[in-house]
């Protein structure tokens, strides 16, 4: 880690502070970007809670009284598989002419839900505790919506005229069926067409283990997601008298199947590159998995060691994975019916009618029905241009960070994909840094360490004065 001057327009913004509880001492944007985190993981923007239109209130008052006006905010409506949803875009306008084209900027609003039954600590309260966040959608992606927000907000009190427009654009159902993400693409496409894309939702340093920054990863791809569901069905009866063909146990025998195969490997110049940059700076086994993997893809050893991480396997090929299941409808009757979910996430060029087809192979069952549940989008690379990668230097310069930048692959999907299916580069760069071993996003628990909430807030700051120099 190498120390550098902080920029005088971002040294004077931190001289304000304000006392925590601790007698920590916080800006007074440390705090509101605070007040807003909370009051976001408050709202449960799960599917079936219809709780999007609330946060959405709640965004659109906080910008307003930073001094955005009406025609700087539009809110749109969507029906998404049955519910309501909103999206929100808010403009940060050019002063006068625009120099260049504008810059979008991503994030979603809704999460995956969390029953507070299985938590440790309410899921949808933030909760500060042991140097963490705790809360649902504190990583994945309320931290992102929160960052760029109090960013927005900051830069508007502070009176800042940019030379471009940048446009917010938060989605309402990124985690589900990306009804409101499909529209704001196409409106964004239609309407504003953006110099690029940049995505809050994905990215930021990687930590090691003691705390020390590895590198600062860029997504420039993701998977193609795909999600199946796999149905037997058969006359069912009496308890009593079972069957030999028990429609949960075929289910099980397949899904069986599916857990023991492993897709081939797969690898692009992205991942090679990658790879090979991340295990320069990864210690131990994993590390040098990489590096190996780089410079041979076929080596054994390295692929084993890769596939039994669960923050690599994913970039090593295609994943298929069961994640829900309901069957029977009776405890005294045979099952009629057995129905399992199974997420593919599919490695760029593959296909999802090929990785049906496998899995069709690997169940080798002909009573089992293959049911596509997803709108499949299949999205290129995106590049890395030079004035992004210049405004991230700057970003991590300000922050006295000497680390390597690295663009990768996202096994997950996020809504940048159908921004790089109309062309344009769109790459995921978050504020926040945090250890591998951190990440429990749609998982129990989720949290973000209290440094890297706080560490990462002048991120955007830093990335939009740079790149309205440009």
């Amino acid at each position: 880690m190498k120390t550098s001057n902080i920029p005088l327009a971002l040294a004077l913004s931190l001289a304000v502070s304000i006392p925590t509880a601790n007698g920590q001492e916080r800006s007074e944007h440390d705090q509101m970007a605070r007040d807003i985190y909370e009051n976001v993981i408050s709202f449960r923007t799960a599917r079936g809670q219809e709780q999007v239109p609330a946060m959405v209130d709640y965004l659109v008052a906080q910008l307003k009284s930073a001094g955005f006006a009406d025609e700087d905010i539009q809110v749109t409506d969507y029906d998404a598989n049955g519910e309501h949803t909103q999206g929100l875009m808010v403009y940060y306008r050019a002063d006068g002419t625009p120099k260049q084209k504008p810059v979008v900027i991503l994030g979603h609003m809704d999460v995956v839900d969390a029953l507070a039954a299985d938590w440790e600590r309410a899921p949808f309260s933030l909760t500060e505790k042991d140097g963490y966040f705790f809360g649902r959608g504190t990583m994945d992606n309320k931290y992102g919506v929160t960052n760029i927000t109090s960013t927005f907000i900051r830069l508007k009190k502070e009176g800042w005229k940019p030379s471009r427009d940048f446009v917010i654009v938060f989605s309402g159902d990124e985690e589900t069926g990306m009804i409101s993400t499909r529209d704001q693409a196409n409106f964004v496409a239609e309407n504003i067409d953006p110099a690029f894309v940049l995505n809050t939702d994905a990215g930021g340093g990687v930590l090691a283990e003691d705390g020390s920054p590895l590198y600062y990863s860029v997504q420039g791809a993701e998977k193609t997601f795909a999600t199946f569901e796999l149905t037997i069905t058969n006359p069912g009866g009496h308890s009593s008298r079972p069957r030999s063909d028990n429609a949960i146990y075929d289910l099980a025998s397949a899904l069986k199947n599916i857990e023991a195969y492993k897709f081939p490997v797969r690898y692009s110049d992205l991942t090679l590159a990658s790879f090979n940059a991340s295990g320069a700076v990864t210690p131990g086994a994993l590390g040098k998995a990489m590096r190996d993997f780089s410079k041979n893809p076929k080596n054994k050893k390295a692929i084993a060691t890769l596939r039994a991480d669960p923050e690599t396997v994913g970039t090593t090929g295609t994943t298929c994975v069961a994640t829900m299941l309901r069957a029977g409808h009776a405890e005294n009757a045979l099952p009629q019916s057995a129905t399992a979910t199974v997420n593919c996430r599919i490695f760029p060029g593959v296909g999802v009618a090929a990785t049906q087809e496998t899995l069709e192979k690997v169940v080798d069952n002909d009573a089992v029905q293959f049911k596509l549940m997803t709108d499949v989008t299949e999205s290129p690379e995106s590049k890395l241009r030079p004035d992004v990668l210049n405004a991230i230097k700057a970003s991590l310069n300000a922050r006295g960070l000497d680390a390597p930048i690295i663009p990768y692959m996202e096994s997950g999907g996020t809504d940048g994909m159908h921004y790089r299916t109309k062309g344009y580069d769109t790459v995921a760069i978050s504020g926040a840094w945090s250890k591998p071993t951190d990440m429990f996003a749609h998982g129990l628990n989720e949290r973000l360490a209290v440094d890297a909430f706080y560490g990462g807030l002048d991120h955007w700051y830093v990335m939009l004065k740079e790149l309205s120099k440009q």
